[in-house]
């Protein structure tokens, strides 16, 4: 059973994959992997868009601890805040209250000494606390150029800012009025950079996606095009193939005709006109000229049956006469000769006849010959059944030498494409065709074609 349902899966891709391109079907694909590309695209410029606008928000932060860190410097820094007297913090921390925790995206302001200690915070209890400040944030009081990060909330000088949720922190270097430098940080809630982001991602979204709409929407019409001109091409190289297979057996029965007509009867005439000279030497006497002539006789008589048996294979004039069974027998009788073991089985059922015999007894001809001039086989099997009252079932096996996918293409570059070209004219008689085999196990051609 399950030979048989694999036998029918091979046969259905066979045939799908001869069929014409059909138009829905095809812009249905198009469509289809348009949107996947459009999805992935849409995606892809999510994120993409997502990071441009996080780090322009970044930027926006650089620009916001830049500008926050002037106004405290100018407005509100004391060097009292250096040796943490009261009224220095109450001058930044009223400016910080009034003036920079105003935005609610910041959440946290702190003012950093270089050994670690935090000078001022809107959270009195960090105020004199001292922590050790990482290789990066030291660099800022040389460098004074502002910097942004993700907060570590892990750290413990970060512990009353972690129910905030993701934190961006960013720094500069803001001096006392002695010139003495000092980090002024602020953080800033990451939900409202993401936000920004995602305001963007809304302006740019609609255009982009509209755009790509608009261009799905002008290549449909080319998709549609492209595919009539495949079907037009495809319907055009099967009548093509058809019409060459029709040529083929028109040329066929002519060639068989004349050579009856004509090279077959005359050198039967001239072997029947022998043997009377033959009678007459031997009457004679004379045993050499009676040897020649009797075997200028015996040769020019297997002349004749090997033309007939060409005649068999050029035009089978027995199939509507003697059968399908006589006719295929008759094609196995040249790989008899070479030594060939075949054997010819032809169900009951189908010795009734139908249209589908010609059909039969083609792709037959071509199979055994391609075994006769390419196999190597020694065995050869031919079966023919009625699987069902409306089909007719051809089944040719040999043991021999066997084919590649790639052994077939180059056959074919080659000239030999036989059974390639009967598969047109079979699709056309709504059959199937199937050729397959395996490299040192021989071949299997499988046909079934309509009975009635």
């Amino acid at each position: 059973m399950r030979r048989v349902l694999h036998r029918r899966l091979r046969r259905r891709r066979a045939r799908s994959a001869a069929d014409p391109p059909r138009a829905k079907a095809a812009v249905a694909r198009f469509v289809l992997g348009s949107l996947a590309g459009l999805a992935v695209i849409a995606v892809g410029g999510f994120f993409a868009v997502r990071s441009v606008g996080i780090k322009e928000a970044e930027q926006g932060t650089k620009d916001l601890v830049d500008v926050e860190g002037r106004l405290v410097e100018t407005a509100a820094l004391t060097d009292g805040l250096l040796h943490q007297r009261r009224k220095a913090i109450q001058k930044v921390d009223d400016v910080v209250l009034s003036q920079v925790l105003t935005s609610r995206s910041i959440v946290r302001v702190k003012i950093w000494s270089r050994d670690g200690t935090i000078l001022y915070s809107d959270e009195p209890a960090l105020i004199g606390q001292r922590y050790r400040l990482p290789p990066d944030e030291v660099e800022l009081f040389e460098s004074g150029e502002p910097e942004a990060e993700l907060s570590d909330l892990t750290k413990p000088e970060n512990r009353y800012e972690r129910q905030e949720g993701k934190l961006l922190e960013a720094h500069i270097r803001i001096r006392t009025p002695n010139g003495t430098p000092v980090l002024f940080e602020i953080y800033q809630r990451f939900g409202s950079l993401s936000a920004d982001a995602e305001r963007l991602l809304r302006r740019l979204a609609l255009p982009l996606l509209g755009g790509l709409v608009v261009l799905l929407l002008f290549q449909i019409p080319l998709v549609l095009s492209m595919v009539r001109r495949l079907q037009r091409g495809h319907l055009e190289r099967e009548e093509l193939l058809a019409s060459a297979i029709e040529a083929s057996a028109r040329e066929r029965r002519r060639i068989a005709a004349d050579l009856h007509d004509g090279v077959v009867q005359d050198v039967a005439g001239v072997a029947f006109g022998l043997a009377p000279l033959a009678e007459d030497a031997l009457r004679r006497g004379d045993e050499a000229e009676a040897g020649v002539l009797q075997a200028a006789m015996r040769t020019l008589r297997q002349g004749v049956r090997d033309l007939r048996t060409l005649l068999v294979q050029i035009h089978p004039a027995s199939l509507e006469s003697a059968g399908l069974e006589a006719t295929l027998n008759d094609l196995l009788s040249p790989l008899q000769a070479e030594g060939i073991s075949t054997r010819l089985r032809v169900d009951e059922r189908a010795t009734t006849g139908g249209r589908g015999d010609a059909m039969v007894y083609r792709v037959a001809r071509e199979a055994l010959r391609n075994v006769q001039q390419h196999a190597q086989a020694r065995n050869v099997q031919i079966d023919v059944t009625r699987p069902d009252p409306r089909t007719t079932r051809l089944v040719v096996r040999d043991d021999g030498k066997g084919f590649t996918p790639a052994d077939r293409e180059r056959r074919g570059t080659e000239g030999h494409v036989g059974l390639s070209l009967l598969e047109a004219l079979v699709r056309q008689n709504d059959g199937t065709l199937a050729i397959y085999g395996e490299p040192g196990k021989g071949t299997t051609v499988e046909l079934e074609v309509p009975a009635l």
